[in-house]
């Protein structure tokens, strides 16, 4: 088996390209075309902060003009950055409106808009929700409902992202445990509250973290977002058409069992109830929803279906129905969603178009197929899309294998199963995209390889699960993006060498670029940390009083990213109370003006990839980091 596993991987060495890094067609790449993205916020009594886009079609030497109801409030262009202070002190709503100038004249180009609304809160934008009414189970257990995971599209055309929302009911659980949940809802809003839409996926879908990976993104170039997601019988759309049989209902009801007396014990164990809850039979379909509407839009049977349980890894349906999904240029041209079904054994991707009228199966890879055997069991519960090999088409980095972008098994490492995957590019000398990993075999540990091939840079062996791991661009002093992880004994650079061993309260859920400087920051909770390598600690920056985050000890925002504003990224969180939504900003000054994020296939998919399992933060491409030099995305750095 290893040595069938070492061939495989030296074979796809030798095939590799020796300068592997992405390299799209950007003539020919369908993507968004995004608005100016103009944002202004509260940042106290006195002032007002505004930001918007710089776009890759701006001319490098283009300035700004900001207008606050009508009257231009810079006495020049803005010309060092994408971020405005106006001292505003009145609490009424005020619309402001950036201008691009360009060799001093203004045009009308991509200008943007926004209203301040009246007494408006500070440092955030407040999306009211309308929270669904409480539930009851079949066995009489009331739930109740919180926004959890969120993404983002533009579901009318006019170059700005809307919110696509999952409600998560109280009694969601994880594929291992037994019990009948809520109904899954996905809303839509605008970003002043308005609900366009409600779909209701019904009491055959299950909620948890594994059963519902939502796919928001433009897939047919009109200009408007759609959703995929899977559905079944009973599954409600936006406008309150049914999918399938409304009559269906293929929860277990339970039955009751009793438990092997355990040595020791004197009392005999008490009868318990198993696979209560559960759904092991039933049609499951692929769904196209429209989303401006949330009508749905097609539904086709899903592939694959869950046929045999055993093959999957166990017969009560927790490995069968561990999901995950992406959006990839399969083609390096338009965009195609990825459903996929399992990681522990038989592991399944199949890859779909949507042209508007027919959502056609692109192709399937099956470990069950002759010559896949070897790419089994290697999921994790995400994973990273990009052009790993530079061929101008994404591969589907699936944990510890990879399939390539015509729908071959590319390399499998052989590391099985973990909880998370990080992919850029992590040496600002290198223009390979490396991963960092973190293993569930308590074996393998943590590992650093090369993206195109799997082949390990190094790695950190450990006995342990090592659950959670991170990669950022934390300090300055060591070149390129330093990594983490639960057993990883400190921080450690590109080389494997321990910088920090010493470093306190280092969060590792997840990141976001925030103050202003290249570095990036840590976000775990409701706070923003930074870390300060003088002393190998991390300080809080930032804490988002009466809000908070998911899932857990995973504990992520709804969603991060660039969504709005400047190149910085924004953090969406929900109310502790769940009746609304929090789209952090950041109000802080940066003397940076980068092209956004957004404009970056990677960057972007990795947005529409966050809800997919155990929330992962976005990464770029491409090197972004202390280390820039010369020109970058629209920036001269002093050589």
């Amino acid at each position: 088996m290893k040595k069938h596993l070492l061939c495989l991987i030296t074979t796809i060495l030798i095939a590799a390209s020796l300068n592997a890094q992405p390299n799209y067609n950007y003539e020919k790449l369908q993507r968004e075309d995004l608005g100016r993205g103009v944002v202004a916020i509260r940042k106290d009594a006195s002032t007002v902060t505004v930001s918007w886009r710089y776009l890759s079609s701006d001319p490098m030497d283009t300035g700004f003009n900001v207008y606050r109801n009508g009257k231009k409030i810079t006495p020049e262009p803005v010309n060092a950055g994408t971020f405005y202070d106006d001292s505003y002190a009145s609490p009424d709503a005020a619309t402001y409106e950036v201008r691009p100038v360009v060799k001093g004249k203004e045009t009308n180009r991509k200008n943007g808009r926004y209203t301040l609304p009246a007494n408006a809160p500070t440092g955030y934008i407040q999306i009211p929700m309308q929270k669904p009414a409480n539930g009851v189970t079949p066995a009489g257990d009331t739930y109740t409902y919180s926004p959890n995971d969120a993404s983002i599209g533009d579901v009318n055309g006019d170059g700005e992202y809307e919110i696509i929302l999952k409600w998560d009911p109280s009694n969601s659980h994880d594929n291992a445990h037994d019990g009948y949940t809520g109904e899954v809802l996905i809303d839509c809003y605008r970003l002043n509250g308005e609900q366009l839409w409600r779909i209701n996926l019904g009491k055959n879908i299950r909620a948890g973290a594994h059963y519902t990976q939502f796919m928001v993104y433009d897939l047919d170039n009109d200009g408007k977002a759609e959703i995929v997601m899977r559905t079944a019988d009973g599954s409600i759309d936006g406008k309150g058409n049914v999918i399938g049989d409304a009559t269906a209902d293929y929860r277990e009801p339970g039955e009751m069992y009793t438990p092997r007396k355990k040595k020791g014990d004197t009392r005999p164990p008490a009868p318990r109830l198993r696979n209560q809850g559960r759904i092991f039979k039933g049609k499951e379909y692929l769904t196209v929803f429209s989303g401006m509407t949330g009508e749905a839009l097609q539904s086709i049977e899903y592939i694959p279906q869950r046929g045999e349980l055993k093959g999957w890894g166990d017969n009560r349906a927790n490995r069968s129905d561990r999901f995950l999904a992406c959006i990839a240029y399969l083609d390096g041209i338009h965009p195609s969603v990825v459903m996929c079904r399992g990681y522990y054994a038989r592991t399944v991707l199949a890859a779909f178009n949507w042209d508007g009228k027919n959502l056609k199966n692109h192709w399937t890879f099956d470990t069950d197929q002759p010559g896949n055997e070897h790419f089994a069991g290697q999921g994790n519960h995400n994973l990273r899309v990009a052009d790993i090999d530079g061929d101008g088409c994404d591969e589907i980095v699936y944990g510890s294998m990879t399939v390539d972008h015509n729908g071959k098994g590319l390399y499998s490492t052989g590391m099985g199963h973990g909880d998370a995957l990080h992919l850029t590019q992590f040496d600002p000398d290198n223009p390979q995209l490396q991963l960092w990993a973190c293993h569930e075999n308590k074996k393998d540990g943590s590992t650093f390889r090369e993206a195109a091939t799997g082949k390990v840079i190094f790695q950190l062996p450990h006995s342990t699960d090592v659950g959670r791991c991170m990669a950022a661009d934390i300090d300055p002093t060591q070149p390129g993006v330093e990594m983490w992880s639960a057993r990883s004994e400190g921080i450690r650079n590109i080389k494997g060498e321990v910088v920090a061993p010493r470093v306190k309260k280092l969060p590792i859920n997840m990141a976001v670029w925030w103050d202003g400087d290249l570095l990036r920051e840590m976000l775990d909770r409701n706070v923003i940390s930074k870390y300060n390598w003088r002393v190998e600690t991390c300080t809080p920056l930032v804490t988002f009083e009466d809000a908070t985050s998911n899932n857990g000890t995973k504990s992520n925002p709804c969603l991060q990213g660039d969504i709005i504003g400047d190149w910085r990224e924004e953090v969406l969180l929900r109310t502790t109370d769940n009746t609304a939504l929090r789209l952090y900003v950041s109000t802080i000054p940066t003397e940076y003006r980068f092209h956004t994020f957004l404009e970056d296939p990677v960057y972007r998919i990795s947005i529409a990839t966050q809800n997919v399992g155990y929330n992962q933060p976005t990464q770029p491409g491409f090197y972004f980091g202390a280390d820039l030099k010369g020109t970058f995305r629209g920036y001269r750095f002093k050589e």
